[in-house]
């Protein structure tokens, strides 16, 4: 391991991470994975807790997935995607205009999540400049959002420790606060409120809406705030507001997306179509680079024109359309048909919510733990009766993470919250093991027996 570590740290920019930590706690190497579990060059196994980076959905060298990657591979690897199309994309797009709330009816192709975020803040400012409203040039999200990590997505974010030291760059996008159903300013909970939290958003919109293109969202979870749930009420309101002041609804279901919130996507728990939404993350299951923007046919008609009239959407990357992915991604949604992974998950969820519950309710530390399908949380307090947070400085959920990687089990938090997105294949043992040495790790750091 140390001779594999030490190659490592000579060569490579770890992403998301301050590389002098790596100092005294080296990368792990790993070597090979099967299942919910990874597998480093010594042998030592590690629970994939969080689906590395919330991406993989069947497991590590799923037979099914590989299958379709290898016969993809004999096939067509990648072919420029202008002018040419190739059969996986265009199943994939079928299946995915089939599944995808109602009036979303054109896919584009991107390879990463901040890509297809970018192709979709485009679209809608270009769509107003080409009918008539070129007045519209902004954007408006809410507190705590994140959405990617280039320019344009980042203007959308408001998680400083991403985006702060490039505000000079980034686009002037109004904010409003959003949801904070742990911290509720009214009073209220996110089980029977009627999102009076809104009232910001509908606040701003109706003084700016005139220069706002559109609404970015995660649609229920805001997940690198720290798994923030708050109620599909708040969607529903969200919805008629862009419907009556005519703006571009953009849902961001990269996180959510793909049966992590307990449908196939997040809006569907509103009961609400937006007008763009943007995928990516386990659209692959968790095997190869790939993002859509799915949009509605009025969206579509917008630049659709004769080649003179200068209306085409010019967004282009080199690997759009790649038929290994598109093959991987196409099996993966086969996979959610076959095996009713939707329905396994009810019951799966119902385990972890339950197991958790148990563990660490009443918990000292725990101000709170919150739940959604597959995604759970738990939020650290340093006092749970004025759910004081504790400093970001002493990095608890980090002191956390280290430990629970000594019992082999990945947890890398979000600042003060450990949360649980595991892979669709846990099995209850998985879930025990999960919680116990979280339960155990947390202990173990804060002392007590």
């Amino acid at each position: 391991m140390k001779h594999f570590q030490e190659k490592d740290l000579q060569y490579i920019w770890h992403p998301c991470s301050q590389m002098k930590d790596y100092e005294d706690f080296p990368p792990i190497v790993l070597e090979w994975g099967k299942g919910a579990y990874l597998y480093d060059v010594e042998g030592k196994s590690y629970l994939d807790a969080v689906s590395s980076w919330w991406v993989n959905l069947f497991g590590h060298a799923n037979e099914r997935l590989n299958r379709a990657l290898r016969e993809q591979a004999e096939k067509l690897e990648h072919a420029i995607f202008a002018n040419f199309s190739h059969v996986p994309a265009i199943e994939l797009a079928e299946e995915i205009v089939r599944i995808s709330p109602k009036g979303l009816t054109k896919v584009f192709f991107a390879d990463n999540g901040s890509s297809a975020v970018e192709v979709a803040l485009k679209m809608s400012f270009h769509y107003h400049q080409q009918t008539g409203k070129p007045q519209k040039t902004k954007f408006a999200a809410i507190t705590d959002a994140y959405h990617g990590e280039t320019l344009g997505a980042l203007s959308m974010g408001d998680l400083d420790l991403y985006s702060k030291i490039y505000k000079p760059l980034m686009l002037d996008t109004f904010k409003a606060a959003g949801p904070d159903c742990y911290r509720c300013p009214y009073g209220k909970h996110r089980k029977n409120c009627g999102a009076e939290c809104f009232e910001s958003l509908e606040r701003l919109v109706c003084e700016y809406a005139e220069e706002i293109c559109g609404i970015i969202i995660e649609p229920l979870v805001q997940c690198a705030a720290g798994m923030k749930i708050y109620p599909s009420i708040y969607l529903r309101k969200l919805r008629d507001l862009c419907n009556r002041y005519s703006l571009h609804l953009i849902a961001d279901e990269i996180a959510v997306g793909f049966g992590r919130t307990g449908k196939m996507f997040a809006s569907e728990h509103a009961g609400i179509s937006p007008d763009m939404m943007c995928l990516s993350k386990g659209i692959t299951a968790g095997y190869l680079p790939l993002s859509l923007v799915v949009a509605t046919d009025e969206i579509y008609s917008a630049f659709y024109a004769d080649y003179t009239e200068m209306k085409a959407f010019l967004h282009s990357h080199s690997y759009t359309g790649n038929a290994l992915a598109c093959a991987v991604a196409r099996e993966s949604l086969r996979i959610f048909q076959d095996e009713d992974v939707l329905g396994k998950n009810v019951m799966k969820s119902k385990l972890i919510a339950e197991k958790a519950m148990a563990l660490f309710d009443g918990h000292p530390q725990v101000g709170e733990y919150r739940q959604l399908g597959m995604i759970g949380a738990l939020e650290l307090v340093e006092d749970q009766k004025t759910k004081k947070p504790f400093d970001w400085r002493k990095r608890v959920g980090y002191g956390i993470y280290r430990i629970a990687l000594e019992k082999g089990v990945l947890l890398r938090p979000l600042g003060n919250i450990i949360y649980f997105m595991p892979p669709y294949v846990v099995k209850e043992e998985d879930i025990d093991k999960m919680l116990r040495v979280a339960f155990g790790s947390i202990n173990q750091y804060f002392g007590i027996e």
